[in-house]
């Protein structure tokens, strides 16, 4: 005999003032980037810089990042429907996932172009690359404080990845110029552009395996499955713990579902109300679908989450 039965936080994690706020500070984030990317771009291409070039192109890919990343945020407050059950809460997730694509995608093209100017080395307007590399890093770091002044979703790490690395950028841009004024040594603008890859690379690399994972459906990293059957297992009343999944719905959002052998039925509204109130407090998992299972007339089989 079974008897589905739900059990659900009021609290899922993700508000309608919260999505907007998180699309609100990523437009002005968005507005600030693309107005100064164009200036940027254009004084590269004039002074010869490829330090500064790729910080433009990294700021125009920034743009397009951020409004990723804003249309997300919006997408995701849109209600359930009976499309989308859950909505469109992975919205976020899936422009996480894009916008790491993306930098690696810059990354390479950065690497390219500084593997060619090693092999043909050009001059390069260092007063012109200071000046505006220094521009840049301001902007860079107004945007960061915009981005780090909202919730850190996967959605809002990744834009502001991208923009911590175009802060780099514009640091290696600042320290090619001083170079070249004072020494003349050229090369030395994409030796820093190859420093700057390396150092986004990780993080990068970081973050789009967070989102993978996420989409995978894997378990939270703050999560430990065991640990969780266990818990549920040493409730009162509770034989055996089997067809236990814990995922990550969206960032600050954890679900669970499971399947619970107890003695009997009549026990189950306190037994939900006490896991639901265990899961929440002990692991932080507010979405929670539990199904009471009462094995009639059938040995009992030794649960895989038996109590520590």
């Amino acid at each position: 005999m079974q008897t589905p039965e739900h059990g659900h936080a009021a609290a899922h994690g993700h508000t309608h003032h919260a999505h907007t706020g998180r699309s609100g500070v990523l437009f002005v984030a968005l507005g600030l980037t693309l107005a100064f990317a164009a200036i940027e771009a254009a004084v590269g291409w004039w002074s010869g810089s490829l330090a500064l070039m790729s910080d433009a192109v990294h700021m125009f890919t920034d743009s397009s990042a951020l409004g990723l990343a804003a249309a997300a945020a919006w997408l995701a407050r849109r209600p359930p429907s009976a499309l989308h059950s859950y909505g469109l809460v992975r919205a976020e997730v899936l422009a996480a996932l894009i916008n790491s694509v993306l930098m690696l995608v810059l990354l390479g093209f950065i690497v390219h172009e500084a593997i060619d100017r090693l092999g043909a080395p050009r001059d390069i307007r260092g007063e012109a690359v200071i000046g505006v590399a220094t521009v840049g890093l301001a902007v860079n770091l107004a945007v960061a404080w915009v981005l780090s002044r909202g919730e850190h979703t996967l959605n809002t790490r990744a834009a502001l990845l991208h923009v911590l690395g175009d802060a780099l950028g514009s640091v290696a841009a600042i320290a090619a110029g001083i170079v070249v004024v004072t020494t003349g040594w050229t090369p030395i603008d994409p030796l820093l552009s190859l420093l700057v890859v390396a150092l986004i690379l990780v993080s990068a690399l970081r973050l789009l395996r967070e989102a993978v994972h996420v989409l995978m459906e894997g378990v939270p990293q703050n999560v430990q499955l065991n640990a969780v059957g266990r818990d549920l297992a040493a409730l009162d009343g509770v034989h055996r713990v089997h067809d236990l999944h814990v995922w990550t719905l969206s960032s600050g959002s954890i679900a669970l579902s499971a399947h619970l052998e107890i003695r009997s039925l009549d026990d189950w509204p306190v037994l939900l109300a006490t896991a639901r109130h265990a899961l929440d407090a002990q692991h932080g998992i507010r979405h929670v679908t539990l199904q009471p299972e009462v094995p009639a007339a059938m040995p009992l089989v030794r649960s895989p989450y038996p109590p520590s």
